[in-house]
């Protein structure tokens, strides 16, 4: 067999090995993610083999993603208790919590004359649209409207 030959193909494949983990690790950190799964743990290492620490049971719950390790991630809860969770377990649909405090206003558009819809206690969870102008389109279980990007954590730069 040709030597160069052989050599082409295989200089082909370690290319594009190279270009697939290259564009693996293209997503930077720190970045905003919800879990997306109904139970979720939390564990101390980046493995199945390490202790559960939390286990999640609130779908959409944002995190901010810290540190990739393969299929883990190094995430930080609201609460700011972190740890490692499976990317599987992890979706980039951005989403907010109330922040602790008092009721706050959702309201019919992004801006503070926009007709009052609901208040939202501190610790709901909801979907997220582009904030714009310290507004955010926020959806909880069906209840759509604005609110004030500074009362909701899992806004703003990660």
């Amino acid at each position: 067999m040709n030597r160069c030959a052989f050599l082409i193909p295989f200089a082909a494949l370690a290319l594009s090995a190279g270009a697939a983990a290259s564009a693996a690790n293209d997503e930077k950190v720190p970045y905003w993610a919800s879990i997306d799964a109904d139970i979720a743990n939390l564990r101390v290492g980046p493995g199945e083999s390490y202790r559960i620490d939390w286990v999640y049971r609130r779908p959409h719950l944002p995190v901010k993603v810290l540190r990739r390790e393969g299929p883990w991630r190094l995430i930080e809860d609201p609460d700011g208790s972190k740890g490692w969770m499976r990317d599987l377990l992890l979706s980039r649909q951005r989403a907010g919590m109330v922040k602790d405090g008092s009721l706050i206003e959702m309201r019919a558009e992004g801006k503070s004359s926009g007709a009052m819809l609901w208040r939202v206690e501190p610790g709901v969870v909801g979907l997220l649209g582009e904030c714009k102008d310290s507004w955010c389109p926020f959806d909880t279980d069906g209840h759509k409207g604005f609110v004030r990007e500074d009362q909701l954590w899992g806004t703003g730069a990660p």
